[in-house]
């Protein structure tokens, strides 16, 4: 079983690449889409949300950075996809599952649903101008008012050649409610030669083999379910590896997590709106660790850097603050 990290936007950036992928687990990320509209677009634009570009495509604990596009012009596409390869992007991946109105609206992600034959010739393109060696997988929804073309949509992706089709189990319409209707992946399977990754509705170990034994996929992509819970892929990999279960973070574990990733994202962003990613993961964080509310009720109007930090070492671990105040 390979696990995925899923491209979400606005949330998964490079350093929460660098994160997660540190804790184990994840054999692949996809970062945030590149949208792409009429032009080729320079170098600097695929550096900015792939720095990753600059030490082989990996994070630093080597695991790959797949380049994702988005658009609706096949021609464009592929030129974007071929520089990204020429950047040194271990992996194309095409974005036809984004349910965003805004994206919809400028002929992108799940609006292209609606015509296979475009996701198709879409494919087609970017995979012909793509180096042989280097991977195009896609990522897609159901649909995107019904589960009607799915079928339709998943032969197009396999005829232009794809190497992996990730499909998250809903539609379009139905955005992120609940549940995730895994049995289309199944009849996906049995229709198409090529590899296919469940997503969708993965919270837990238990989700995760019973989305694989739903879909018969080997592989999964983990999104929502691994910002809550930052060492879930780990947790599932050992239940696969050896059927076994391996100890999980508790809140003691994570909040050294917490300051490390403020640390990392103060380093790359302007201090003024360094604590911004913080406060966004304390939310997501909330479903399953309930301390992540009242801390993040301490830390939601503060701005300084110093400020928060100082918050965030209050919570760690008591032998950690002795160290930190070292």
């Amino acid at each position: 079983m390979r696990l995925m990290l899923a491209p979400m936007e606005g949330v998964i950036d490079h350093t929460m690449r660098e994160l997660l992928t540190s804790l184990g687990g994840v054999d692949r990320c996809v970062t945030e889409f590149v949208r792409v509209t009429e032009r080729l677009l320079p170098a600097r634009v695929f550096h900015r949300l792939c720095p990753e570009l600059e030490r082989g495509g990996t994070t630093p604990s080597g695991v790959p950075v797949y380049v994702q596009l988005l658009g609706g012009r096949a021609a464009v596409m592929a030129e974007n996809a071929a520089r990204a390869a020429e950047l040194g992007a271990p992996g194309i991946d095409l974005n036809f599952g984004c349910p965003a109105k805004t994206v919809n609206r400028s002929d992108g992600g799940a609006i292209l649903l609606r015509e296979p034959q475009r996701v198709h010739e879409i494919t087609a393109a970017v995979r012909a101008a793509v180096p042989a060696h280097i991977p195009v997988t896609v990522k897609t929804r159901l649909g995107f008012e019904d589960k009607t073309l799915f079928l339709e949509i998943a032969d197009g992706i396999a005829a232009a050649g794809a190497s992996e089709l990730t499909v998250h189990a809903r539609t379009k319409r139905e955005g992120y409610r609940p549940p995730a209707h895994w049995e289309f992946i199944a009849e996906a399977r049995q229709r198409v030669s090529l590899p296919i990754i469940a997503n969708g509705e993965i919270w837990g170990v238990d989700d995760a083999l019973r989305c694989r034994a739903v879909t018969g996929c080997d592989d999964l992509m983990l999104g929502r379910g691994v910002i809550c819970r930052p060492d879930l892929p780990r947790l599932i990999a050992a239940a696969d590896d050896c059927g076994d279960t391996v100890e999980p973070l508790g809140w003691q574990g994570i909040t050294p997590l917490l300051l490390r990733f403020f640390e990392m994202t103060l380093r790359e962003y302007d201090a003024h709106c360094a604590g911004n990613p913080l406060k966004q993961w304390l939310v997501y964080m909330r479903g399953y660790f309930p301390q992540a509310g009242p801390l993040f009720e301490q830390v939601k109007r503060l701005r300084a850097p110093d400020d928060i930090r100082a918050v965030l070492q209050r919570h760690q671990p008591v032998g950690r603050q002795a160290r930190c105040a070292a």
